[in-house]
C-alpha cells in the first residue's frame, strides 16, 4: 500500500495509472478541473474516489436533476415568506468545491454548459464526472467533459488488480509548495502541440492541460523541471480519449541530417548528455497504449454521433406541457391548457411580498401577481428510425457483407430494446430496394438480412436516393430519421444501368448534396480494407460523419455504429 506520489511516473500499469492520475489532481486540481471517471458503480470505483480526501477542498456529491439553486444559490422560499422579503441562499458551489457529479451521462446540457462556466471561472472547483454510460450508448456531455483535463476507464480493472490509494498529506503539500517553480522547455510546448495536431485535437484546453499535469508529475517527483517521462504520463491521461485519430508511427528510421560544414556547429547545437530525449513515437505510443480499444472505439463513435448534424441518440426532441422529461419553468399566463407550476409561482413571488403589503395594507396574506405565474414544462422525444443503408455489391466482398449483416444484427437487439424502429435499404446490381420498412420486428428484420444476397456493382447513387425516400417518409410520419451508410465506396454503376465509374461518383455526390439538405443525420461507415477518400469527400458533401472501420469485425463494427448512433 504504497503512497502514489513515490511511484514512478512512467508507469503504465492501468492501477498506477489510476493512483498517479489522482496524485496530479490533488495536486493542481486548478489547473487540471477535474477528472472524467468511466466506469460502474462497484468497489473499484469506490476506492478511486476514497483518494479524492487527498484534494484541497471539500467534496460534495451532486446528481444531474440538481436544481440550479442548490449549485448557484437562489431564493430560500420558506424563510422569504416568512419575513416577508427575499432571502437568499448560497449554493454548493460558492465554496469551490469538488463536486462529484453521478450518473454524468444523463447530464443535461443545460447543467453541463452552467458547470463549465463554473470550471472556467477563477478560483473555481473541481468536477469528478461519475460516467456510467454502458457500451458507448450514452457518455457525459463534451460542454463539461471538454474542461476536465483527466480520463479514467476502469471497466477493464479487476478488484484483484487495485488496492487502497493513499495519499501522504506531507508529500502532496510538498508538491504543491514546489509547483510554481516547476519548468517547462519550450521544445516540450512544441512538442505537445505537434502532437495535439497530429491526433486530430483542435482545442487548445488540451496541450495546456497536458503541461498542467506534466508540471504536476514534475513536483510529485520532486523535481523542477519538467522531464519527457513527465510527458508521456500526462499525454496518456489528457490526450488518450481527445484523440480522433491516431497516426501510424513509422517502420524506417528517419535519415540522419547531414553532416554540418567543417568548422560549423560543432558546439551550437551540442546535446546536454544529462538529458534523455524521449521519441515523440514513443509519447504516441503510449497514449495509444493508455485505453483499452474497446474505449478508444466507443469514444471516437461518441464524438462521431456529437459531430453528426442533429444525432442525438433519440428521435426529435418537442416541448408541451403535458408528458414528458421535465424542463425548467418558465413566466406565463395561465390559458386553461398549461400548467401551472406553485412552487416556482411562489418562488418568484416571495421577493415582492413586502412591497406589495406596503402598497396594498387593507390586504393579508401572500399576494400574487399575474407577472409571478410560472408554468410546467416538459418535453418529449419521437420515435427514431435508423434507416441502414448496405452496400451487397460485389466489391463489398462476401466477407465485408457478412462482417455488416453480423454487425446490423447485433444492433437491432439494441434497438428494439430501445423502441427504435429499423429499415433496411440494400443495393447492389442496377437498383436498390427497401428490404424492411421501419419495423419494430426483431425476427422478420433477422429473416430479411439473412436472405440478403451479395455481388453484382455498386450503384450507391441509388441507394442514398432510396434512403432519401425512406427518411422522407418516416419524417412525414412523426418520425426522426437516422442514416447509417455501410459501404466501400467503390460506385461503379450509374442511376441509368451503365457501368460507368465517373458518371455514378457524379450522380453519387448529386445525391449526397440533396440528403445534406434535407437536415437528416448521416453516418458513413467505410468498410474496405483502406479508408478511400472519395467517400470521406461524400460523406463530407451528405454533410455526415466518416468512420472509417478497415479490418473491422462485425461486433467492432457493432460497438462503432451503438455509440455512433447512441
Amino acid at each position: 500500500m504504497s503512497d502514489p506520489g513515490a511511484r514512478v511516473v512512467g508507469s503504465f500499469l492501468p492501477w498506477a495509472r489510476v493512483e498517479v492520475a489522482m496524485s496530479l489532481l490533488a495536486v493542481d486540481p486548478q489547473s487540471l478541473r477535474g477528472l472524467w471517471l468511466r466506469g460502474r458503480a462497484g468497489p473499484v470505483r469506490d476506492r478511486v474516489l476514497a483518494a479524492l480526501d487527498g484534494l484541497p477542498m471539500p467534496v460534495r456529491r451532486v446528481h444531474p436533476s440538481v436544481a440550479d439553486e442548490v449549485l448557484f444559490g437562489g431564493i430560500d422560499l420558506t424563510a422569504s415568506l416568512a419575513a416577508g422579503r427575499g432571502v437568499a441562499t448560497a449554493g454548493l458551489l460558492a465554496t469551490g468545491p469538488a463536486l462529484i457529479l453521478t450518473m454524468a451521462e444523463r447530464c443535461g446540457a443545460g447543467l453541463a454548459v452552467r458547470l463549465g462556466q463554473w470550471l472556467d471561472g477563477q478560483g473555481a472547483g473541481v468536477v469528478v464526472a461519475l460516467d456510467e454510460g454502458a457500451d458507448g450508448d450514452e457518455t457525459a456531455p463534451p460542454a463539461l467533459t471538454e474542461r476536465l483535463a483527466l480520463f479514467l476507464d476502469l471497466d477493464a480493472i479487476g478488484w484483484q488488480e487495485t488496492r487502497d490509494i493513499r495519499m501522504n498529506p506531507a508529500r502532496l503539500a510538498a508538491a504543491r509548495e514546489r509547483l510554481p517553480y516547476v519548468t517547462v522547455d519550450h521544445d516540450m510546448v512544441t512538442r505537445m502541440v505537434h502532437l495535439a495536431a497530429d491526433l486530430g485535437i483542435v482545442s487548445m484546453r488540451a496541450p495546456l492541460m497536458v503541461l498542467s499535469a506534466a508540471r504536476a508529475s514534475a513536483a510529485v517527483r520532486g523535481s523542477d523541471k519538467v522531464a519527457d517521462t513527465d510527458l508521456q504520463l500526462a499525454a496518456s491521461l489528457v490526450y488518450g480519449h481527445r484523440a480522433i485519430r491516431f497516426p501510424e508511427v513509422e517502420d524506417q528510421a528517419p535519415e540522419p541530417p547531414p553532416p554540418p560544414p567543417d568548422g560549423e556547429g560543432d558546439d551550437a547545437r551540442s546535446p546536454d548528455p544529462d538529458r534523455l530525449e524521449v521519441p515523440e513515437d514513443m509519447v504516441l505510443e503510449a497514449v495509444r497504449a493508455a485505453l483499452p480499444a474497446d474505449v478508444l472505439a466507443r469514444l471516437a463513435a461518441g464524438r462521431a454521433a456529437r459531430s453528426a448534424k442533429g444525432a442525438s441518440g433519440t428521435g426529435a426532441a418537442r416541448k408541451g406541457n403535458r408528458r414528458g422529461r421535465p424542463l425548467p419553468p418558465r413566466a406565463g399566463a395561465p390559458d386553461g391548457q398549461s400548467r401551472i407550476d406553485p412552487v416556482a409561482t411562489l418562488r418568484a413571488a416571495a421577493p415582492w411580498q413586502a412591497v406589495r403589503r406596503a402598497l396594498t395594507p387593507g390586504r393579508s396574506g401572500i399576494q400574487i401577481r399575474p407577472s409571478d405565474f410560472r408554468l410546467r414544462r416538459f418535453q418529449e422525444t419521437s420515435d427514431r428510425v435508423l434507416i441502414f443503408t448496405v452496400d451487397a455489391s460485389g466489391s463489398s466482398a462476401l466477407a465485408r457483407l457478412a462482417e455488416a449483416k453480423g454487425a446490423v444484427e447485433l444492433l437491432l437487439a439494441q434497438a428494439y430494446a430501445r423502441r427504435d424502429h429499423v429499415a433496411l435499404v440494400a443495393f447492389r446490381g442496377k437498383v436498390a430496394e427497401l428490404l424492411l420498412p421501419p419495423t419494430r420486428s426483431l425476427v422478420q428484420t433477422k429473416r430479411r438480412l439473412a436472405g440478403l444476397p451479395g455481388g453484382g456493382g455498386t450503384p450507391l447513387a441509388a441507394g442514398l436516393q432510396m434512403a432519401e425516400e425512406v427518411a422522407r417518409l418516416t419524417r412525414s410520419r412523426g418520425m426522426t430519421p437516422t442514416i447509417a451508410l455501410l459501404t466501400d465506396g467503390r460506385a461503379n454503376v450509374a442511376l441509368d444501368g451503365r457501368g460507368d465509374r465517373v458518371t455514378a461518383m457524379a450522380e453519387a455526390q448529386v445525391a449526397a448534396r440533396r440528403l445534406s439538405l434535407t437536415g437528416t443525420p448521416a453516418l458513413v461507415i467505410d468498410t474496405a480494407t483502406r479508408p478511400q477518400a472519395e467517400l470521406r469527400a461524400l460523406a463530407a458533401v451528405m454533410g455526415a460523419t466518416y468512420l472509417p472501420l478497415p479490418r473491422a469485425d462485425a461486433r467492432r463494427m457493432a460497438a462503432a455504429l451503438s455509440g455512433a448512433l447512441g
